[in-house]
């Protein structure tokens, strides 16, 4: 430390207690090294604190512990939302010096005890408690099962003022007395404690106890709440130490997350400050936006956005069939499209009986068949049918009628503009978004179900790094069919560099379908925002939650709540810097204001 150095230098703290580090010295000195410029401009030592520049601090060792020490003991002075360091010093003893100390030791106990039964008292519990310990301490160092070792344990706290200090200094002492482990200040040498604390490996204090192996290792100071990596991205602050959540959801077994909140606790602002900073991890992201939310910020980085609505410009036509991969058969492939064609035309047509359903799947094969589409055909370049096709197709065949009359409306009826067109949508960007906010309630889980079977074939492809984003995601589940897709995307993207993302504030719609539990299941990675109370019991169940953990999302602010990744979790808070802020805000307020100053620079 230079600056206790440079205080020793000068006399010591008897001599002139407050030494400012002066520029003119060092300039005088002609050298400056690292020690000048992060030493404090004042340091003054006190019996019982030391105020370094505007900070006090003070220095505490323990004095003693209880006979057993619980494992994480120490984990509530850590995880303290307080400004402290602590110091562990251990050095292992010899086993054969403690050895013959034990014996001599063992010896006093026992002649003590024999003493006391010779003069008729009553046995002394402390005595015999002692005596069994002994022995088995002593057993266990000769079976080399267990060591000695020297062991100081020091803490500092800071403040800003006495006040302050005092309050810290109740908490600790609480906590640790509570666990009756007793703490003593050390006065009149609070610089010694000061530096022992330091990151120098010294201990000059020697305030020890012995401890054997087993209460050594409830030391471990990494009991933290911790979620963190070397890699990944910045998710937000960890709210029960303020550290970082650094994480990598390709780091796990599957890349799948859900996203829980009510409206207005600040989903939408977390996933796309998700959005942004996975963008600079050379990652796709796709974005199916029911609300328009997602337009400022595809135009930001650079990206594609697509407003499907019944008057848009951007069609896809749900008869594309995905190109064979080279480990697949194109009958196969056909297949599963013809499958997912009718769940379409369940959504489409408000339900089909069991009659209706093998008509349908039945003039589906018949439409690809006028296009020279079979099983035993390479469709790979060939014009897909229209929904017009379809309909003439149905048309010759018999029972037929009331399809026909449902179809109508999506052929040449108010909603043709919307399937019955080629597509004319190109995804070849590093952001691609979908807004349906534009489509009317009715269709929009039709329209989610064709974007996402869209997607799904462009991300089959092509293996990329991809993010699929579906917020409100509890449109999806009101269709089995919908549902369903949705969950194998969550079970099958892993296979293909695919992480779903699926973000609700409607927790019971979500899980009152049947696919609602297994999704979240094959998501590794949840984050629950603020609850509602109607909601906050739902969520027990599923996340198996304590009451702390319900109380904390019940009160959490705006962007706080739990953050789930595999078998760890913690309280944090969402945090962006200015900039981020100002491309992913979905406060109106902000937004008009940022209308407002791009209008009056254009003019």
């Amino acid at each position: 430390m230079g600056v206790f150095d440079f205080l020793n230098k000068k006399g010591g703290a008897g001599e002139n207690p407050i030494i400012p580090v002066l520029p003119s010295e060092i300039y005088e000195a002609a050298t400056l090294e690292l020690r000048d410029i992060i030493a404090p401009s004042a340091v003054e030592v006190q019996p019982s604190v030391v105020k370094i520049g505007g900070k006090i601090s003070k220095t505490f060792f323990v004095i003693s512990y209880p006979r057993f020490l619980i494992d994480g003991w120490l984990s509530p002075i850590i995880n303290m939302d307080k400004i402290f360091d602590v110091s562990i010093h251990i050095t292992p003893l010899p086993s054969e010096k403690i050895l013959k100390q034990f014996q001599k030791k063992v010896a006093e106990v026992q002649s003590q005890i024999r003493a006391r039964a010779e003069k008729g008292l009553v046995r002394d519990p402390v005595l015999d408690t002692a005596n069994q310990d002994l022995e088995a301490l002593r057993d266990n160092l000769q079976q080399a099962q267990e060591k000695i070792f020297d062991v100081g344990l020091y803490i500092t706290i800071y403040a800003d003022d006495d006040t302050e200090l005092f309050k810290v200094e109740n908490e600790i002492r609480s906590i640790l007395e509570a666990k009756m482990v007793y703490l003593k200040p050390a006065l009149f040498q609070q610089e010694e404690g000061y530096k022992t604390v330091a990151p120098l490996g010294t201990d000059l204090l020697g305030v020890i106890n012995k401890l054997n192996t087993g209460p050594v290792s409830s030391f471990f100071p990494f009991v933290s709440f911790e979620l963190t990596s070397d890699r990944g991205i910045l998710y937000g602050i960890n709210r029960h130490n303020s550290g970082l959540v650094i994480f990598d959801r390709y780091s796990l077994e599957n890349y799948n997350s859900v996203l829980f909140a009510k409206s207005g606790a600040g989903k939408s602002y977390a996933v796309k400050l998700e959005i942004l900073r996975t963008l600079m991890f050379d990652t796709e992201v796709i974005v199916i936006d029911p609300e328009r939310e997602y337009e400022y910020l595809a135009e930001a980085v650079g990206g594609r956005y697509f407003n499907i609505s019944l008057s848009s410009q951007h069609h896809i036509n749900p008869f594309d069939l995905p190109a064979p991969l080279p480990d697949e058969n194109p009958a196969d492939v056909l297949r599963t499209n013809i499958i997912n064609l009718v769940g379409l035309f369940r959504i489409l047509l408000g339900g089909l009986n069991p009659e209706e359903d093998s008509i349908i799947d039945r003039a589906i094969t018949e439409t690809y068949a006028l296009k020279d589409i079979t099983a035993t055909s390479n469709f790979k370049n060939i014009e897909p049918p229209l929904m017009s096709d379809f309909e003439m197709v149905l048309s010759s065949m018999e029972n037929s009628e009331s399809l026909l009359q449902r179809l109508k409306k999506y052929t040449v009826g108010t909603w043709a503009g919307f399937i019955n067109q080629p597509t004319n949508v190109d995804i070849n960007k590093k952001m691609v978004v979908f807004s349906i906010r534009d489509m009317e309630d009715e269709l929009k889980p039709a329209a989610m179900y064709i974007i996402t079977r869209f997607i799904w074939a462009a991300v089959r492809r092509n293996l990329k790094k991809r993010l699929l984003v579906v917020d409100e995601a509890w449109w999806m589940m009101k269709s089995d069919d919908t549902a369903s897709f949705l969950f194998s995307i969550a079970k099958r993207g892993r296979k293909y560099f695919l992480g779903l993302a699926t973000i609700t504030q409607d927790v019971g719609d979500f899980v009152k379908s049947r696919y609602g539990r297994p999704i979240i299941t094959n998501s590794s990675m949840q984050l629950l925002l603020k609850q509602s109370p109607s909601a906050i019991d739902s969520l027990m169940e599923i996340f198996n939650l304590t009451q702390e953990e319900k109380y904390l999302l019940l009160e959490s602010n705006v962007g706080e709540g739990i953050f789930f990744a595999g078998s760890k979790h913690v309280a944090i808070k969402i945090i962006a810097s200015y900039t981020e802020d100002q491309i992913i805000t979905s406060d109106p307020s902000q937004i008009l204001a940022l209308q407002k100053s791009k209008q009056e620079g254009l003019e």
